[in-house]
C-alpha cells in the first residue's frame, strides 16, 4: 500500500461456471495468466513505491503523495466516467470513507518509507490486514500465524541489529499506515457492492485527491508543479496506481480473491528487493528473516480465513 499499496486487497474474484469438462481445464492451462498479472503489479507498486523515496528530496514526502493521487484520480475519473446521480447518501459516506482512509494511508506510508528502509516500512504495514485477516476468521490456528508476525515483529524490534537502527517515528508511521490498510480494505469491499466496476474506486481517489492536494501544496508549493517533479510523480502514480489497479482487475476475472491475497502478501520482499535495486537499501540477514516470518503469517492466515468460508 503499501504504497498501498497494495489496495485491492479486499477485491472480489469474478468467476464462470464451466458448462463441460473442457471449460473445467480451461482456467487451469491458463493460471499462470493471473498469477503473472498479479505478481507485476506487486512488483510495479513497489517499484513505483521505491521512485518516489527518490523524488521526496524534491517535493517532500506528502508532496509525493499528492502527486500520484492527483495523476491517478484524473486519469481513472476519465477512464471511469463515475454516475454521480442516482446514488444514496450512504453510498457518498462509504465512498468519503474510502478516500479518507486511501489518502491517509498512502501520506502515513510514504512518512514511514522516507524514515525506514522500504522492505521494513512495508512489513510493519502489512500487520494491519494481516490482523484483520486474523481476527475475521476466528479460528484457533490462528495463534499460531498471530506468534510467527510477533516473532517477525521481535526480530525487527529488538534481536540482533533490529528496531536499534530504524527511526521510531518511521516504525510509527508504518504501523499507523497498517491500521488504515485495515480500515481501507473495509471501506473497498462496501465500496465495491455499492458502486459498479471501479467507479467507486475513481470517486475514492478523487477525494483522496482532494483531501491531499492543500497538504502537498503546503509543503512543496511551486515545486509541485516543476516539470520534472510533474513528469517523476505521473510515473509514480502510473506504477503505483494505474498500473497495478488494471493489472488486478484482469487478474480477478480468472483468479480467486484468497489465492490473490496469498499472492500479495508477498509484497514485504518484493519491496525489499526494490530497496536493495533501487535505492541501495541493503537488508541484514536478521531483518530478511524477520520479514520472511511476517509474509509466513500472512499467506497462514489468509489460507485459514479462505478455509474457514469453504466450511
Amino acid at each position: 500500500m503499501s504504497g498501498q499499496h497494495t489496495e485491492s486487497v479486499a477485491a472480489p474474484a469474478v468467476s464462470a461456471t464451466p458448462t463441460s469438462a473442457a471449460a473445467e481445464r480451461a482456467p487451469r492451462r491458463g493460471a499462470l495468466g493471473p498469477v503473472g498479472l498479479v505478481l507485476s503489479g506487486v512488483v510495479s507498486v513497489q517499484f513505483g513505491a521505491a521512485l518516489a523515496v527518490q523524488l521526496m528530496p524534491r517535493a517532500g514526502a506528502v508532496g509525493v503523495v499528492t502527486l500520484r493521487l492527483v495523476v491517478a484520480a484524473v486519469v481513472l475519473l476519465a477512464v471511469c466516467r463515475p454516475r454521480l446521480r442516482g446514488h444514496a447518501r450512504a453510498d457518498w459516506g462509504t465512498v468519503v470513507a474510502f478516500g479518507i482512509a486511501m489518502g491517509g494511508m498512502n501520506v502515513i506510508f510514504y512518512q514511514a518509507a522516507a524514515r525506514v528502509p522500504l522492505g521494513i516500512a512495508v512489513t510493519f504495514e502489512v500487520l494491519g490486514p494481516l490482523a484483520l485477516s486474523v481476527i475475521a476468521s476466528r479460528r484457533a490456528l490462528n495463534a499460531l500465524w498471530a506468534a510467527l508476525a510477533l516473532c517477525g515483529v521481535f526480530l525487527l524490534g529488538g534481536a540482533g541489529d533490529g528496531l536499534a537502527g530504524l527511526d521510531p517515528v518511521g516504525v510509527a508511521c508504518a504501523l499507523g499506515a497498517g491500521a488504515l490498510w485495515a480500515t481501507y480494505i473495509v471501506f473497498s469491499a462496501r465500496t465495491g457492492r455499492r458502486f459498479p466496476q471501479a467507479d467507486g474506486l475513481a470517486l475514492a481517489m478523487g477525494v483522496a485527491a482532494v483531501l491531499c492536494l492543500p497538504l502537498g501544496v503546503a509543503e512543496a508549493g511551486g515545486r509541485l508543479v516543476h516539470p520534472v517533479t510533474v513528469g517523476l510523480g505521473a510515473a509514480v502514480a502510473v506504477l503505483s496506481s494505474v498500473l497495478p489497479y488494471t493489472l488486478e482487475l484482469m487478474a480477478l476475472r480468472r483468479l480467486h480473491a484468497s489465492a490473490f491475497a496469498i499472492l500479495m502478501s508477498l509484497e514485504p520482499a518484493v519491496a525489499a528487493l526494490a530497496g536493495f535495486l533501487v535505492l541501495g537499501q541493503a537488508l541484514s540477514w536478521v531483518q530478511s528473516l524477520a520479514i520472511a516470518l511476517v509474509i509466513g503469517a500472512s499467506m497462514g492466515a489468509v489460507r485459514t480465513r479462505a478455509a474457514t468460508r469453504r466450511g
